[in-house]
């Protein structure tokens, strides 16, 4: 018996899933142009874009702007051209033990150049003015023509981005620290702007058992340096580097200023967070007490001697007209000046 089959009139998908999938094939085609393997295609503000690996220049990467601008472009590459000589340069390297050296391939990075120029000056204590002298900026450009010597703006950023960095790194070593933070803080007068400054260093033992010291901070403190003005700045540190909760001890010279100071930060902090609820908080500096000891000392053996010998040197030294004149007079007496 025959069975008739009735052929189903539903219409079918077969066109839709094959341009779907021809879609798709285009999608995942491999870029096979050797443009790409300088270059990175994604999408900028909507439209494609072609990123250079080296100089991160962005071009055209729609289809209808093809690969020939590409190609042209790692030909003249500055970046490109600049790390195939690298081959041809060697540099050697110390290994850490200083016994031996290794050579490698030098490669030039101008970001790091400009990081050790940073680290230079303050380390150095330069003045941000050299990047702007000639003579510097002609030396720079016989070692590595391809720096360009930034200014003095653009170096004070970089230097102040290099003080953040650290600053984020040692606080979070602070706060992943058991141990507490002892501080020392002292005033400075400059001698030539009659300005005082606090220098403030943290001083803690870290994982290793090892004790280490750390600059928090070097300030100007304006006038008057009473406790008030004194207990402020040292507190606005604390709370800046986020260390006033694992406080130990404040170790400061033994003048009444600083007791009351002292007092003065007791009452800004949370006594239930030091030890013995602050009691252990002051600490005397030894060395300031025994500098005092030494000074009452040499005052009853010698009466005011020392003090006419200093009111002497700070005299003859005053102009070069006296130091001359003192030259003059101690040459016939065979005395060495220096």
């Amino acid at each position: 018996m025959a069975v008739d089959v009735e052929t189903s009139s539903a219409p079918t998908n077969t066109n839709t899933n094959e341009s779907q999938y021809d879609e798709n094939l285009k999608k995942k085609r491999k870029l096979t142009s050797p443009a790409w393997e300088h270059f990175k295609k994604m999408k900028v503000g909507g439209v494609m874009k072609a990123i250079c690996d080296h100089c991160h220049k962005h071009l055209g990467a729609e289809s209808k702007n093809g690969t020939k601008h590409l190609l042209d472009h790692i030909v003249v590459c500055p970046m490109i051209r600049q790390r195939d000589t690298r081959q041809m340069l060697l540099k050697a390297n110390s290994s850490s033990d200083g016994k031996g050296a290794s050579l490698d391939t030098y490669h030039f990075n101008p970001e790091v150049s400009r990081y050790e120029l940073g680290r230079m000056i303050v380390l150095h204590e330069y003045p941000l003015s050299i990047v702007e002298h000639e003579g510097f900026r002609r030396y720079s450009n016989s070692l590595q023509p391809l720096f360009k010597v930034p200014s003095r703006n653009t170096i004070r950023a970089d230097i102040l981005k290099m003080f953040e960095a650290k600053k984020w790194k040692l606080q979070r070593v602070l706060e992943s620290n058991s141990s507490r933070v002892a501080i020392t803080t002292d005033m400075w007068t400059s001698s030539n702007q009659k300005r005082g400054y606090m220098a403030i260093t943290a001083h803690f033992i870290d994982e290793y058992w090892v004790l280490q010291d750390r600059i928090m901070r070097f300030m100007y403190v304006p006038s008057p340096h009473d406790a008030e003005n004194l207990g402020d700045a040292l507190m606005e540190c604390l709370l800046d580097w986020n260390i006033e909760r694992k406080l130990l001890t404040l170790t400061l010279d033994n003048c009444s200023t600083n007791d009351a100071m002292v007092n003065v930060m007791l009452d800004k902090l949370d006594k239930s967070l030091l030890l013995v609820n602050g009691k252990l908080l002051h600490m005397r500096c030894a060395a300031h007490i025994l500098n005092l000891i030494v000074k009452e000392g040499l005052e009853n053996l010698f009466g005011s001697g020392v003090e006419r010998i200093r009111e002497s040197i700070a005299f003859w030294t005053a102009t070069p007209k006296r130091s001359e004149k003192f030259e003059e007079s101690v040459r016939p007496l065979e005395y060495s000046l220096f």
